[in-house]
């Protein structure tokens, strides 16, 4: 019986998670914590250590043989960095190397958030059994990853298939990555929230608490999940 197990951590501008997962991709302990994007680098990196903390604490921590990341991006996997365009306070952050402190000199391996996502659907999810797909992430962002040939393909910086700053519209609103008219500024969970509310969509008496609470995050320009 196969007992190691991989922890795993989800970065992203809205929240950070964790977890424990065994080799049938069963998340056997679970951790998570709110992105303090809007603060600095230390304290974005402050609720990583809390969440690999609490997984640290359970019983099962000792059949833990490594760490796998996936980051929102963009990231840098052979350098180990990441600069994720909703967390301005990750510039080349050395997320690698203070993940692999913090869990006690544990092997850790990063990919962008979109490519980790892809490989979990292609390995149990709507793409198991296709040779080729594009899976995409629309959240606080706008990710992907591909599978070619039936293999995973991060590419060489773990970003393949990150559309999300590719411009669509070259006259578009400004993006924080220093285009213009990213997919991520048209059709990101906040990006769509607002155009809603700019073009005179408003929750209606009735609407369900999600569409309110997506309506007030977009008036004040916050992340949504």
């Amino acid at each position: 019986m196969h007992t190691d197990l991989v922890a795993a951590l989800d970065i992203g501008g809205t929240k950070i998670a964790g977890a424990l997962v065994d080799g049938d991709g069963s998340l056997l302990v679970r951790a998570q914590r709110p992105t303090p994007a809007r603060e600095g680098a230390e304290a974005v990196m402050g609720a990583v250590d809390e969440v690999l903390g609490e997984l640290m604490a359970s019983p099962l921590w000792g059949r833990a043989r490594s760490v796998g990341i996936g980051s929102a991006g963009p990231v840098d996997a052979a350098a180990g960095t990441v600069s994720p365009v909703n967390v301005p306070g990750w510039r080349d952050f050395p997320l690698v190397e203070r993940v692999h402190k913090t869990a006690g000199g544990l092997s850790v391996a990063l990919v962008g958030d979109g490519v980790a996502m892809t490989a979990a659907e292609h390995w149990l999810g709507a793409a198991r059994g296709y040779d080729n797909a594009l899976c995409l992430v629309v959240s606080t962002g706008v990710g992907g990853g591909l599978v070619l040939g039936g293999t995973l393909r991060p590419g060489p910086s773990g970003n393949a298939g990150h559309i999300g700053h590719i411009s669509v519209d070259l006259d578009g609103d400004p993006c924080p990555c220093g285009a213009r008219g990213c997919v991520e500024g048209i059709a990101s969970g906040p990006n769509i929230a607002r155009r809603a509310l700019e073009n005179g969509w408003r929750p209606g008496p009735d609407g369900d608490a999600t569409a309110a609470a997506v309506a007030v995050a977009a008036r004040a320009g916050d992340p949504v999940a």
